[in-house]
């Protein structure tokens, strides 16, 4: 009984994840105040800025835009992988991604997403290369090298440790196939 109770307990406690999410949310609704600002600077400076700060703002949109995604799948992956099911029954436009991912793909969007943020980082800093030091461009490669390292381990560990487990699978079915 105190065994069953205190299971209970725990497995009710996820719910404390809930709050997370809606923080998240708060911080969507935050980088879109974000975005507007950063578009109305944009758009009310594109007739008389060069080509390159034109560059340099659409990259600023793009990684306010890919960060906001980011959070999304967050938000959703992870509410439904660590505390319930979202029920979509009556929604037509709900995302086909959305409730399919588990914790190794959200864990591979979330390195990827943070690994495209990093690259646009960088591609801005070589856009304004005049404004930038030696120093900082070498930090924020030297990031990124780091980001897609790390994600091509973890997606190489995961596609490892998936095929020790389709290996065992299908010899086994392979194994039983032939005895039949």
């Amino acid at each position: 009984m105190i065994e069953r109770n205190l299971e209970r307990f725990i497995f009710f406690s996820r719910w404390l994840l809930a709050p997370f999410y809606v923080m998240l949310v708060l911080a969507l609704v935050g980088l879109l105040i974000k975005a507007g600002q950063e578009t109305l600077h944009f758009v009310t400076h594109a007739v008389t800025a060069s080509e390159s700060d034109v560059i340099l703002g659409v990259l600023a949109l793009v990684d306010l835009t890919l960060t906001g995604s980011l959070i999304v799948i967050v938000i959703f992956s992870g509410y439904e992988n660590f505390v319930s099911r979202i029920d979509v029954a009556d929604t037509t436009d709900w995302p086909e991604w959305m409730g399919k991912i588990d914790f190794a793909g959200l864990k591979l969007k979330l390195l990827s997403s943070i690994v495209a943020i990093s690259a646009i980082q960088v591609l801005k800093a070589f856009m304004n290369i005049r404004n930038v030091t030696d120093r900082e461009l070498m930090w924020l490669v030297g990031i990124h090298i780091v980001f897609v390292c790390s994600g091509l381990l973890m997606a190489l560990t995961d596609r490892w440790a998936v095929g020790h487990g389709h290996d065992d699978g299908d010899e086994g079915k392979k194994s039983a196939s032939a005895g039949h």
